[in-house]
Parts: structure tokens; C-alpha cells; sequence
């Protein structure tokens, strides 16, 4: 009988051991648990939030004194000296031919009338995960290149970032740009276009939110443009819009009056035969309403180009987006070998930067 009593007795010792041990680690567990909430609480993981404050020392808004015409010597557009052959209106096409277009002829790429050839079905193949959100909310139509391009390139494609790279043009963005920035019956173009390369960049528009562009350019610059546009979108340097001036008609007046900013375009210096910098893709143009071309006359009055850029023609004003010597733009395409318009002498050209090769 005392024996069972004492079997008994240690049954119920040994699970009465369980049950205290099983509370315990209960205990251990539930503080543990407690802990972890408490450093989640204490230390809340933060949320991206866009970005929307300008860069006031990638703007460089300082006041300079206004460059007087004659004070600086500088390549023109069309290679020359200044003062020989000066442009008096930048959209002439070859021939002399003027483009004649109005801004109600110019097909705008993000109305859905906008009806572009071959394009891709699908933004995903195009765009790695952390673009595509971009691309959807601008649509693939405000980018004709990319749409037209697609893949089709990307065994010859070169990135410099993500985001930034280069590749040679597809047949179909070929055929895109003939007869509008590329001419279609010249017999032999000063340009092949394989010569010329797409390029895709990542900019800060005017409200400093990311967005895509692109570009046309000479193969032998884009190493340059894909770098200083990577430089510019980590400072956050804000550019309105990078389109191809396809979307113009090639008029390069309407391009400049929307503030875009655009390198190839296969035209002529107006009053010569000489082909702009533009038509051999190695000159592009950076927010040009606010850094217009200027050409002094005679009676000492001065013709700005885009109209709507006078107000940014004293160049001694400060204001958002000017490009001067303090400016981080100026700066990275000298630093590449690019000259400046606005070192030019009969002329002024604050937009246009242009490499020899």
C-alpha cells in the first residue's frame, strides 16, 4: 500500500515539474515577445516619401555680372569661328527649308491618339521592377524610343546605372525619326544612323520628382551624356522634360518654347550650308526657356529665342534653372570636353552645349 502511495506521490510530483516548467517558459517567451514589440515600437522603420525640395546648389542661382557680347571667344554651332555663319533661326531643315509647324500640328505623345507603330505590348520587359511604376503613371507613349526599342537592342546595350544606358537605334525608332529628325531622301546624310544611339536617363522634373527620358545622340558622346545625367540626377538637378524633338515634328522653336530638353536633330545653320552641331548628334540643349539663345542686331536690339524666354535673358537676374559658370550642369559638361553657347561671341546660346570628338 505505501509503496503505490509513494509511486503515486511522484507521478504527481513529476507532472506538477512539467506544468512549472512549461509556465516558465511561457514567462521566458512572452517577455521575449514583449521585447521585440517594444524595439518595433521604439524604433518604426520609415516611409519613403517623394522627393519635392529643389537643390538650391545644384540650381546655382547666383548673380553674376550679364556677359556682354564680344567678351569671350567660343566654337559656334556649326564648328566655325564667331561671327561666321551665325544662326538666326535654329529649326532650318536641310535645303533651307523651314519646318513651318504650329504647336496645334504637333502630335502630343501622351494623347492616346497618339498611335505608335510595333510597340512592345507590355512596359515589363522593357523596365527592371523599380522603373516600372514610373513608366505606368507616364506611359510608354511619352516614350516613343523606349516603347520602339524595347529589347530588340539590349544584347547591345551599355548601362552605366541602373536606369542610365545606351544603345544603337532599333529599325523601328529608325523609321520613327526618317523624315522628321532625320532626313529621308538625302542621298548621302552627313549622319548614318548607325552612327547615332538612344539614350535612356532618369532626371528630377520641376516639382523634384524622378522621371524618364530620352535621347538621340552621336555614338562618340553618349559615354559623356549617360555620366553627366547620372551626376545630375544624384544632385537632384531639376530638368522640366527629356523628349526626343520627334514629338515637335523636329521643329526645334517648339521644343524650345516647352522647355525641352533634346540633342540630335538633323538641320542646317540658317543662312549657310552648314550642317548644326544638332544634326550630327553632338549638341543637345538643357532647359531652354529659362537659358535662350540670343543674337545681337545692328541697332543694338536683340532677337531671343523661345520668345517666352525674354524674361531670362538678363543674365545679371537670379532666378530658378539658369545655367551659368556657378552651375552644376555648366560644370559637368565642361569637365566632359563640351563647349558652351554662352561663352560664344556674336552670339548667345545659354541652352547649347556641343563636343568636337
Amino acid at each position: 500500500m505505501n509503496q503505490r502511495r509513494n509511486a503515486l506521490l511522484k507521478g504527481l510530483a513529476a507532472i506538477a515539474a512539467v506544468i512549472v516548467i512549461c509556465i516558465s517558459l511561457g514567462r521566458i517567451i512572452g517577455i521575449g515577445s514583449q521585447t521585440l514589440g517594444d524595439i518595433a515600437r521604439e524604433h518604426p522603420q520609415p516611409t519613403a516619401t517623394p522627393r519635392n525640395e529643389e537643390s538650391t546648389e545644384s540650381l546655382g542661382n547666383g548673380t553674376p555680372e550679364a556677359t556682354q557680347p564680344g567678351e569671350s571667344q567660343g566654337e559656334t554651332e556649326d564648328g566655325t569661328q564667331p561671327g561666321e555663319n551665325q544662326e538666326a533661326e535654329r529649326n532650318t531643315r536641310p535645303g533651307g527649308e523651314s519646318s513651318g509647324s504650329t504647336p496645334s500640328d504637333v502630335a502630343d505623345s501622351r494623347d492616346p491618339s497618339y498611335d505608335i507603330q510595333n510597340t512592345p505590348a507590355s512596359g515589363g520587359d522593357v523596365m527592371t521592377d523599380n522603373l516600372q511604376n514610373m513608366t505606368e503613371n507616364d506611359g510608354l507613349l511619352s516614350l516613343p524610343g523606349l516603347a520602339l526599342n524595347g529589347e530588340f537592342m539590349a544584347d547591345a546595350r551599355i548601362t552605366w546605372e541602373e536606369g542610365f544606358y545606351y544603345e544603337p537605334l532599333s529599325q523601328g525608332l529608325a523609321d520613327y525619326i526618317t523624315g522628321v529628325s532625320y532626313p529621308k531622301d538625302l542621298e548621302k546624310p552627313a549622319i548614318a544612323v548607325s552612327d547615332l544611339c538612344y539614350i535612356h536617363v532618369l532626371y528630377n522634373d520641376f516639382e523634384g520628382n524622378p522621371a524618364e527620358g530620352e535621347l538621340i545622340c552621336n555614338q562618340a558622346i553618349a559615354q559623356d551624356l549617360v555620366e553627366i545625367f547620372h551626376e545630375l540626377y544624384k544632385a537632384e538637378y531639376q530638368i522640366e522634360k527629356i523628349r526626343l524633338i520627334d514629338a515637335y515634328g523636329g521643329d526645334d522653336d517648339l521644343s524650345m518654347a516647352d522647355n525641352n530638353s533634346s540633342c540630335f536633330n538633323y538641320r542646317v545653320v540658317s543662312g549657310s550650308s552648314s550642317l548644326s552641331r544638332h544634326a550630327y548628334g553632338l549638341a543637345i540643349d538643357i532647359n531652354p526657356l529659362y537659358n535662350p539663345y540670343i543674337t545681337y542686331n545692328k541697332d543694338q536690339t536683340i532677337h531671343v529665342s523661345p520668345e517666352a524666354g525674354e524674361d531670362y535673358a538678363d543674365r545679371s537676374k537670379s532666378f530658378p534653372y539658369k545655367i551659368d559658370e556657378e552651375d552644376l550642369c555648366y560644370r559637368l559638361f565642361k569637365e566632359h570636353g563640351f563647349t558652351w553657347g554662352g561663352d560664344w561671341n556674336s552670339c548667345k546660346d545659354y541652352q547649347h552645349f556641343q563636343k568636337t570628338p
